[in-house]
C-alpha cells in the first residue's frame, strides 16, 4: 500500500491527515517570501509539520483508502495498522523513514522525532504553476560631485532651467490632454444620439413590415431536435496551467489525442490558462480518476473544485 501517495492527495484538500496509531501530517498557509541572501523569491504556500501527539483514527485516510482500492472499512484500518507496525519498528532501529513528496521522519539521539519537510510539492492549490526565481542584485553608482566650482555653478543653472521646462511642459500637456478629452466625449455623446435615432427609425419600420405581412407555408419542414450541451461538473483533473495561451491550447490537443474529455477552464487569479483531463460531478468520480492518471501519467495532476458557469 502506498502511504505516502494517499497521504500526499489528502494534504492537497485538507490541514490535518491523521495515521491512527502514530501521528499527523499538518499544513499551514504561509506568505510569499524573499530570501535576502540569495535573492530568491517563493510563491505562497503551505508548510508541512509532524504532530506525534494526534494519534486519534478521525476516519479520513482509513474512508480515502477504503474508496480508492473498493476495500471495505474494516480492511482499509488492518492494512494502516500493519504499515503502522513497520514504521515504528523501523523508527526504534534508528532507520529515517521517507514520506515520498511529504518529508522525512528519523530519531534523534534524545530520542525525539525529527521531521525534514520535502518542498518538492507545493500543496497550496490557489498557488499552482507559480515557481521560485531568483532576481539578480540592482548595481547602484554612487555620484561623484564636480570639484571646479564654476562647472557646478553651470551644472546647476542646466538642471534648474531643466526642471522649469519640464514643469511649464507638462502643464501644457494636462490642459492638451483635457481639451482632447473634452472634444472626444462631445463626439461620442453625438455619435451615441444618431446611433439612437437610427435604432429607433429601424424598429418602426420592421413593426410596419411585421404587421402587413402574411405568412403561408405548404409544406412545413420537419421540427429539428437540438441536443443540449450537458453541464460541466466541479471537480476538475487539473493537467497543467500555462503563461502563453498558445501553450495551453498545445496541451489540451495532446490529451484529446490520448483520449481524455479535456477542455480549458478559464484563466486563474494569476493570469494562467487551465487546462484539464476531465471533469466530474461528484469527487468520488474525481478521485478515482486522479489516482489513476498520476499513476499512469502525470504524478503531479491535481483536483480542482470549481463550479463552471
Amino acid at each position: 500500500m502506498q502511504l505516502s501517495q494517499y497521504i500526499s492527495d489528502l494534504l492537497y484538500r485538507y490541514e490535518c491527515v491523521t495515521i491512527p496509531d502514530f501521528g499527523a501530517f499538518l499544513s499551514h498557509p504561509i506568505s510569499a517570501r524573499i530570501d535576502n541572501a540569495t535573492n530568491n523569491f517563493y510563491p505562497p504556500q503551505k508548510q508541512l509539520s509532524f504532530n506525534i501527539q494526534l494519534k486519534s483514527n478521525d476516519g479520513l485516510l482509513t474512508s480515502y483508502i477504503s474508496e480508492v482500492e473498493k476495500i471495505s472499512y474494516e480492511k482499509a484500518n488492518r492494512k494502516i495498522q500493519k504499515q503502522v507496525v513497520q514504521l515504528k519498528s523501523r523508527l526504534k532501529k534508528g532507520e529515517t523513514i521517507d514520506f515520498k513528496y511529504i518529508g522525512a521522519l528519523s530519531p534523534s539521539k534524545q530520542g525525539i522525532l525529527v521531521f525534514n519537510p520535502s518542498d518538492h510539492l507545493n500543496y497550496m492549490t490557489e498557488a499552482f504553476g507559480l515557481t521560485p526565481f531568483m532576481s539578480p542584485s540592482v548595481a547602484r553608482k554612487a555620484f561623484i560631485k564636480n570639484s571646479k566650482p564654476n562647472r557646478t555653478v553651470e551644472l546647476s543653472s542646466r538642471n534648474k532651467r531643466s526642471r522649469q521646462f519640464i514643469r511649464y511642459a507638462s502643464v501644457v500637456i494636462v490642459f492638451i490632454g483635457l481639451g482632447g478629452s473634452i472634444v472626444s466625449n462631445l463626439y461620442l455623446a453625438k455619435i451615441e444620439k444618431e446611433n439612437i435615432l437610427a435604432q429607433k427609425k429601424a424598429s418602426i419600420n420592421l413593426e410596419a413590415k411585421i404587421q402587413e405581412a402574411t405568412f403561408v407555408i405548404d409544406r412545413p419542414l420537419p421540427a429539428v431536435l437540438i441536443s443540449l450541451k450537458k453541464k460541466t461538473g466541479e471537480f476538475h483533473i487539473v493537467a497543467g496551467a500555462f503563461r502563453i495561451e498558445a501553450n495551453s491550447n498545445k496541451k489540451l490537443q495532446q490529451l484529446k489525442e490520448l483520449g481524455y474529455n479535456a477542455q480549458r477552464i478559464g484563466v486563474n487569479r494569476y493570469g494562467l490558462h487551465q487546462v484539464v483531463y476531465e471533469s466530474f460531478e461528484t469527487r468520488k468520480e474525481a478521485e478515482k480518476a486522479l489516482f489513476k492518471i498520476r499513476k499512469a501519467h502525470n504524478r503531479s495532476a491535481w483536483m480542482l473544485v470549481k463550479s463552471m458557469p
